[in-house]
């Protein structure tokens, strides 16, 4: 049963069979320099930081023939589910969804822009998830597919730390999963935003889960027997 130490001094353990990696929108609108986010101005340099470390941690994974999940974040090519809301935001942002962009139309189902990085494409057998909300599970199959799959601990990266990452180990912490959030596997387009997520995902003696690194993730899953404290996560 493979263990890391987390949060602190607290050892996260876990079974493979029953642990998914949930790999957050890391899609070309998000990551990549002519993508929709680098192209209004955002630095999108710590998202493609994260890359490598992520593509580690995926292979860990997969040669560990644990479940993965990648999810990717954006409209239906109709609209119906923009919200009133999130087209107000996205165009204050300079980036509005559904409109056109340098790689089709904004996070809009179907377009280039909207598919996940080359580096992290998903596998024939892993689940995709497309969701509306910064948040998986809402408005989706997620919980759904991990219960038919006997998952109780999530690992999640990706980005942006501050909103869809937090968003989605908030939901999955609400509906009783173990949840891992590799600090620096996920990207935040500022370094402020990163450091306060975390500190609050570690207020309150953890009460948003486990906080470890890409590397410890990919050693223990290579060495069942890592161990390093106590904890009540298996």
């Amino acid at each position: 049963m493979p263990s890391m130490p987390a949060a602190a001094n607290r050892t996260y353990t876990f079974k493979p069979a029953s642990t998914a990696l949930i790999i957050i929108d890391m899609q070309r609108d998000f990551i990549e320099d002519g993508g929709a986010c680098g192209a209004s101005g955002a630095n999108v340099k710590p998202l493609q930081d994260i890359v490598p470390r992520v593509r580690e941690v995926l292979d860990a994974f997969r040669r560990a023939n644990a479940t993965i999940v990648h999810t990717r974040y954006g409209v239906k090519p109709d609209l119906s589910n923009l919200t009133r809301v999130m087209r107000y935001h996205s165009r204050q942002a300079g980036c509005e969804y559904g409109t056109p962009g340098p790689l089709g139309r904004i996070l809009t189902e179907g377009e280039p822009g909207f598919q996940i990085i080359n580096q992290l494409s998903p596998q024939h057998d892993e689940v995709v998830i497309n969701k509306s909300t910064f948040g998986a599970f809402t408005f989706t199959k997620l919980d759904t597919v991990l219960k038919s799959k006997g998952i109780t601990h999530v690992v999640v990266c990706g980005v942006t730390t501050q909103c869809c990452v937090e968003s989605t180990l908030r939901e999955a912490v609400d509906r009783g999963y173990f949840v891992l959030t590799l600090a620096d596997c996920c990207g935040a387009v500022e370094d402020t935003l990163q450091q306060g997520t975390l500190r609050a995902i570690a207020s309150e003696a953890n009460i948003l889960g486990w906080i470890g690194k890409g590397a410890d993730a990919v050693n223990a899953l290579r060495d069942p027997k890592v161990s390093t404290a106590n904890d009540s996560s298996s």
